[in-house]
């Protein structure tokens, strides 16, 4: 029975230590989350999501990062996305970077005229994209906030089809899509 108590003891002691710290650090940091889908310090009835440009050379896929932004806002939030005309906020976007570089290498052997030769090719890619982007009040004009250098990356695997890589290519595109759209909203709505 004694064994029992200790038992609890130490439980319950261990349950009051996680609850004192998670507090402390959710009160600490100085932010908390929406759960009702409305912005945190600043009011947005509506919002206008622009097509995002792109400077980059490699272009067509504006329209569905544009698109993957929206969805981000209208599944999670009770702002409307209206026309710029009539928008009391206007998030505005550039893609001012889209690099990739090689991450990883295979050799391979071949036998060329009685000698063995090696060539090494590159089996996947970092793809990296770097946004600019802002968001500003309408009739004022100004800038609520702004991030020239929000970026994300991922890679993808080179295959000896050049079809199978560029799909490959085109996954971690929407990835990144995908993450920089939830640093937009969370940006927006959570304010940092």
């Amino acid at each position: 029975m004694h064994r029992d108590r200790m038992g609890l003891l130490k439980t319950g002691t261990t349950f009051l230590i996680i609850l004192i710290v998670g507090s402390t650090i959710s009160i600490g940091c100085g932010y908390h989350f929406s759960a009702n889908g409305k912005p945190v310090g600043i009011e947005i009835n509506s919002i206008a999501i622009p097509l995002v440009t792109s400077s980059s050379s490699e272009k067509g896929f504006e329209a569905d990062f544009t698109r993957m932004i929206r969805e981000e806002f209208i599944s999670h939030s009770e702002v409307s996305i209206v026309e710029t005309e009539q928008a009391d906020m206007v998030l505005t976007g550039r893609i001012s970077e889209i690099e990739t570089s090689p991450l990883s290498y295979d050799s391979r052997q071949y036998t060329v005229a009685g000698r063995v030769v090696t060539h090494e090719t590159t089996s996947s890619r970092r793809l990296k994209i770097r946004l600019d982007i802002s968001l500003v009040e309408r009739t004022t004009g100004k800038t609520i906030w702004h991030d020239s250098d929000m970026e994300e990356d991922a890679q993808f695997n080179v295959e000896t089809d050049p079809l199978a890589t560029q799909y490959n290519q085109q996954q971690a595109l929407i990835k990144i899509s995908r993450l920089l759209a939830k640093k937009v909203y969370l940006k927006t709505m959570e304010r940092f």
